[in-house]
Formats: C-alpha cells, structure tokens, sequence
C-alpha cells in the first residue's frame, strides 16, 4: 500500500471544514471559541507546515520552506510571531523551529495526521520473529486483566500474521505501535476471539479488531488513528464487510470520531469489565 500524502486539494477541503466546525459551534473537536481570524492564522500555519518542503540553495541550505500563497496580512501576522521569516522578493517563506512546533501542537489538537508520520515511521505487516516483541509490548499498553497474554499471542501471530498492522520506528527498527485482528464470517464479537486463534479464517468478511497497542512514548501524535485508517483501507480493499471491535465507554468517542458506529453494551465480560461494540462498515 503506497504511503497517503496530503495534496493541496484535499488540505483545502479539510481546512474549510475546521472554519465551519469553529464558526458554528457543531464540532466535537473543537472547544475553544474562535474569531475567524485564529482560525484562518491557525490554518494556514498548519497548511505550510503540512506542505513544507526543503529548500537546497547555497543560502538556505536544508531549511524548510512553503509557497507564499496565502494572506499578506495572516503571513506578517506570524512573521511577528516568530513563526517563519518572509524573505524580500521570495515566492517562499521560511518556516522557523518555533513555527514548527506551534503548527504541531495544532494538529494534535484537532486530530489531524501529521507528514512527519510518513517520514517516521514505516507501515507493514508482523514479522513472525517479532512475535515476543508485540507480546511485551501488549503487556506495556494494557493491564494485566485485559492484556492479550504471551501465549495467545503468539499463537494469533503464527495463525493471522497478516491481519498484524505494524509501525515500525525508521530510526530505530523497532514496533512503535501495532493493530490485530482475525477474519470470520460471524456478525458479533465474543471473547474467544481474544483467546482462540484457530477461529480466525483467512477467507471471513467480517474482521475483529483485537488490539491497537501504541507505546507511551509514541501517543499524542497522530499515530493510533494512522494505523486504524490504514487498516480499515486495506481490509476494505480486500472485500471485507465490516471491521469491529469493543471499547471501554470512555474510548466510545474516539472510535465514533474514527466513523465507528457504537452497538451499545457488547457480549463481551472480558477482564471483568463492560464493554461497547462498535462496528465500522467496509463494504456493503
């Protein structure tokens, strides 16, 4: 699966609905009252971050750059902020270190996926000799009483390997975050999917979702939504109808924003806690 990258056209589209989420108060996202002045200064912010580009001349070489299609007013606006330098007769504005970081706490803040995700990090499937690393790191993500255990898990990898969605840190070769599941043709989730890997049929229509496991280290940053939407593509692609999985109430929100749709109460007592079931259809 070839990496998604923004191009302007979708920027723009999404851009317009975060004005409109912001003006109008109907946004779930989005707490804080703005004028449509913030808004247009955040957005653009985040619009040249998100489509920065490295500048290679002799003068500025390896500093980030965007095009200066925007606002001459919201430009020498965060100009005087110290978010990015307006060189003279120049279709470019440089992007400053404090520009960068504020346009990142921008995304955070409205969920948006981040172009550094793709420069960071690697998507593909589990390696069967990463199966005691996945294993530990389950035991890092979630409390004992919910955590996958060490030998179901490895049995889920050497059964359903290929339902193993894997974030691999560029820099360091390792797991940053993964997302399992196995296919079947049942309609509901039940607890022994979580234990019995033998249930898992390469050929079902329907995927449940097992685990999203991100490590601490890595949250905040856009990376357990990237790996939610990649998967649901890629499951999609291959016909699948529908994708589920059970959350506790308080990740109810999450999965709905992520297009989920919540069941209610789940048959699920696993851990001895009460679940949702919440179900995203793939195809139909």
């Amino acid at each position: 699966m070839s990496e998604r990258r923004w191009d302007f056209g979708e920027l723009c589209e999404t851009c317009f609905c975060v004005i409109l989420n912001l003006e109008n108060g109907k946004g779930d996202i989005f707490v804080e009252k703005k004028t449509r002045e913030e808004a247009i200064e955040e957005l653009s912010l985040m619009l040249m971050y998100l489509t920065r580009f490295q500048d290679h001349n002799e003068f500025h070489r390896y500093q980030e750059v965007s095009w200066k299609g925007y606002d001459f007013g919201t430009l020498d606006q965060l100009e005087e902020q110290g978010m990015l330098i307006q060189p003279r007769k120049s279709k470019c504005v440089y992007i400053t270190e404090a520009g960068k970081e504020r346009a990142k706490k921008l995304l955070a803040k409205y969920q948006l996926p981040d172009k550094e995700l793709y420069e960071r990090f690697s998507f593909r499937t589990i390696w069967q000799e990463e199966a005691e690393q996945a294993a530990d790191i389950e035991g890092i993500c979630f409390p004992p009483h919910e955590a996958c255990s060490k030998k179901n898990m490895l049995a889920r990898i050497a059964k359903a390997s290929e339902l193993f969605l894997v974030a691999e840190d560029r820099e360091t070769g390792k797991i940053a975050g993964f997302l399992n599941g196995i296919a079947t043709d049942e309609e509901f989730f039940r607890d022994e999917f979580f234990t019995d890997a033998d249930l898992h049929d390469p050929n079902g229509r329907n995927i449940m979702i097992l685990g999203l496991d991100v490590l601490p280290e890595y949250r905040r940053q856009g990376l357990a939504r990237e790996l939610v939407y990649r998967y649901l593509c890629i499951e999609a692609e291959k016909d699948r109808k529908k994708a589920l999985l059970t959350c506790l109430p308080n990740k109810v929100k999450m999965y709905r924003k992520m297009g989920f749709f919540d069941r209610g109460t789940a048959n699920s007592t696993w851990g001895s806690e009460q679940w949702h079931e919440m179900c995203y259809t793939l195809n139909i």
